[in-house]
């Protein structure tokens, strides 16, 4: 907390005068003090305060917070046991369940660093980010959709043990019959042994773990998987103060308000916690408020109606294309949403319509958000009791300078109406990118984090986003990376050339489209290269239009340039915008 109130003071004389001062939320000042500690200790007090409340409901079955607490602690210890220390990668591929929650806090509690894997990730990308990070555990789920592939990193990478954790054990009794039965297909048969462990065998203990010493302005708590500024993703080190400071900057925003109430709040997770929006806003959040936390393991469009009928959920976080998805569902007037109060949308920009749509069915508010893996999960946000401007980003949240710097010399901070380089300083943005040094000194100066995005601030402080640096497409969400879809597609035999980029999408709000040149007398269908890449891209990556071209452009140096492919399909849809 001190060096928190520390970086505060050093940069307060620079934004006394900022106009976005004058919107901030009611009773809450840009330098107001923010709590950081270590992660254990923000869920041990949440335990203290709130153990005999609902902590978790999963599919109906319930878990108090006494009970999360329990088997945290069990698990915590069960890592000690098995040899982990202070440092050690510990991998989370799980889908949302009381395990993401259990795992996460009792690893970071043995003193373990968190490498978030996306579950529908293909046996490559695990690969790669498996021996970058050097996970040497990699917790998982008996699904059949996922355990084959971790179990096959075991042969592949530097990964040690696995442990697996039975979802028809986290299942109420009814739906938990239902898996072992009737879908018994979709679990895998695991034979247990010194490298496949069971959940079960690891939380066989009383639950007294070693307390660690952790230093959470030093101390990494997660690996956060990113693309960065450009290229294959890389690992945003984010410190225990770092997320714990944007839990709180999350809480000076809302609290005064009385958007979120500790201890009487039910927040819906639906969005994956391998994520950092989800992970701090949702799951992090969640545990330092009390939440009860009504975890979805994916999102449908019914199972969420559903739950928020059933549970008379208080807050959602969602992105926009989930929003447009619920607004939009043929069953709509069967449900009650009225219990929601406080929503949030992030990942990507919130169409106006979609807003206003949601608000006249819910009477919720959204509260748009900008933030990225680099800065924790938020950087902006649209303040409660100010104008919300359709397009913008909102706000810098409190300890949080936010300002518009030429991208050709980031020395020199750009008027007022300017379009430049979003550039954001504060105590959520990260220690650096894990063993990229080169890409760490460009993306982080002196601490001021260059976001790659471009942008401007208009007369009332509100930052808006025109277009990005990054080479990269954002599909419901999602970072998806051009080279990583590239290179898979370079693995047909009859490709010669690709050059992928994201096209506009009314629902996902981009896609990628792949432009491919074939090797002398090939010949290849759009459907015969999707079947091709079904095993090598997750679903999300698998481009949504093939374009097959005699020649790629190039630029002066024969290189493949993208910009002329931009510039086309920009023309394409204006003269399609005008049609319509």
């Amino acid at each position: 907390m001190q060096y928190l109130e520390r970086t505060i003071m050093k940069t307060h004389l620079a934004v006394k005068d900022e106009p976005w001062l004058k919107h901030y939320p009611k009773n809450v000042r840009w330098d107001t003090p923010l709590k950081c500690m270590p992660l254990g200790d923000l869920f041990d007090e949440a335990m203290e305060k709130y153990r005999d409340r609902p902590g978790v409901d999963f599919l109906g079955k319930k878990y108090t917070y006494g009970e999360i607490e329990t088997l945290t602690n069990q698990f915590a210890k069960g890592l000690q046991n098995i040899g982990v220390k202070k440092g050690t990668k510990i991998g989370l591929c799980l889908p949302n369940t009381p395990y993401s929650i259990i795992c996460y806090f009792g690893a970071l509690k043995a003193g373990a660093i968190i490498v978030n894997y996306n579950p529908l990730y293909v046996e490559r990308e695990l690969n790669f980010q498996i021996d970058n990070s050097e996970t040497e555990i990699m917790v998982t789920i008996d699904l059949h959709l996922i355990y084959p592939k971790v179990k096959a990193m075991l042969e592949r990478t530097s990964l040690k043990k696995i442990v697996i954790c039975k979802m028809s054990d986290a299942l109420p009794s009814f739906k938990s019959l239902m898996l072992k039965t009737i879908k018994s297909k979709h679990v895998s048969k695991i034979s247990y042994d010194a490298q496949n462990l069971s959940f079960g065998q690891i939380i066989n203990n009383d639950g007294d773990h070693q307390n660690i010493n952790i230093d959470p302005k030093t101390d990494v708590a997660v690996l956060q998987y990113t693309g960065g500024t450009s290229g294959r993703p890389k690992g945003a080190m984010l410190t225990h103060a770092n997320i714990t400071a944007s839990v709180a900057q999350i809480l000076a925003y809302t609290e005064p308000m009385e958007l979120l109430i500790a201890g009487e709040e039910k927040l819906i997770g639906l969005l994956p916690f391998f994520h950092v929006f989800a992970m701090n806003a949702v799951m992090n959040l969640g545990i330092a408020i009390g939440a009860e936390i009504i975890l979805l393991p994916r999102f449908t469009v019914d199972l969420t109606l559903k739950s928020i009928h059933r549970t008379k959920a208080t807050v959602l976080a969602a992105v926009p294309t989930i929003y447009t998805a619920l607004n939009t569902a043929k069953n709509l007037s069967k449900y009650d949403l009225s219990s929601l109060k406080y929503c949030n949308s992030g990942g990507a920009p919130l169409p106006e319509e979609v807003h206003s749509k949601f608000r006249e069915l819910t009477g919720s508010e959204i509260l748009e958000g900008y933030g990225l893996s680099e800065t924790s999960a938020l950087a902006c946000c649209m303040p409660p009791n100010g104008p919300n401007k359709p397009g913008s980003i909102g706000i810098p949240v409190a300890g949080t300078i936010v300002d518009i710097r030429d991208p050709d010399n980031i020395e020199s901070i750009l008027p007022q109406g300017e379009k430049g380089e979003i550039c954001v300083r504060g105590p959520q943005v990260m220690k650096g990118y894990w063993h990229c040094n080169e890409e760490s000194q460009q993306a982080c100066i002196n601490g001021l984090l260059r976001t790659g995005d471009i942008g401007y601030m208009d007369e009332d402080g509100y930052f808006f986003i025109v277009d990005r640096i990054k080479d990269l497409i954002l599909c419901s969400g999602y970072n998806v990376y051009p080279r990583v879809i590239e290179e898979a597609i370079y693995l047909h035999p009859s490709v010669e050339e690709v050059s992928v980029i994201g096209i506009a999408d009314k629902y996902r709000g981009q896609s990628p489209k792949a432009f491919v040149k074939l090797h002398e007398g090939k010949a290849l269908l759009d459907t015969e290269l999707r079947d091709f890449l079904k095993d090598k891209l997750s679903k999300i990556e698998i481009p949504a239009q093939i374009e097959f071209r005699s020649e790629l452009p190039k630029t002066m140096v024969g290189k493949l340039s993208k910009k002329e492919l931009v510039a086309e399909e920009k023309a394409k849809q204006q003269t399609q915008d005008i049609k319509e």
